[in-house]
């Protein structure tokens, strides 16, 4: 059910209009996700993230029906409730109505990974392979360690160990190159 409420749609991101005072809303809801858990661990857990997915679903009442935030929202709550199943197809959807830019990244990553949780790795590592060739930002490690935890699901454990030595070299004090060669060394035929 919308809500009757009508918000001044003020800047675009990348995925269409946004309102900021909705996103800031959004914030704080996730910055309160610990509260619900804390909730859980208390014996209540179903209740605390339904709880949890209730607030999300409200805010998400509130956009236009077509916006793709919404279902991405909405995948991020049941992924981050421990429901990678329910969160699959609002991730899909999220991306299929256009979710791109910085939140489109992350939507493939935790596809990838909730795709993993529910034994579609090879699916996740299709999705990801691209993210590597991507324009790099902040995502660029969380692409690399999902890919890793995806190929190692599917046994290609030193596909992934190679990507997640990649992306720790860089932020090593010492031994950097040191454990850039290793990691192209685990991709060369063994012997």
């Amino acid at each position: 059910m919308r809500s009757n409420r009508r918000l001044s749609w003020a800047r675009v991101c990348e995925c269409g209009p946004v309102n900021q005072d909705w996103e800031d809303r959004v914030s704080a809801a996730w910055a309160t996700f610990d509260t619900y858990a804390e909730t859980a661990s208390t014996g209540s857990s179903a209740a605390g993230a339904a709880d949890f997915r209730a607030v999300i679903d409200a805010l998400v009442a509130e956009l236009p029906d077509d916006s793709p935030l919404g279902p991405f929202e909405q995948a991020c709550a049941w992924d981050s409730t421990g429901h990678s199943d329910q969160a699959v197809p609002l991730y899909r959807e999220a991306l299929a109505r256009g979710l791109n830019g910085y939140k489109g990244r992350r939507a493939k990553i935790q596809l990838s990974s909730s795709l993993r949780n529910i034994g579609q790795a090879e699916e996740g590592v299709k999705l990801l392979t691209p993210e590597l060739d991507a324009p790099s930002d902040e995502l660029d490690d969380a692409v690399r360690a999902t890919l890793a935890l995806c190929l190692s699901s599917l046994g290609r454990d030193r596909e992934g160990l190679s990507l997640v030595l990649g992306a720790l070299a860089p932020h090593l004090p010492r031994y950097q190159r040191s454990m850039a060669n290793y990691a192209r060394a685990l991709l060369e035929p063994e012997d």
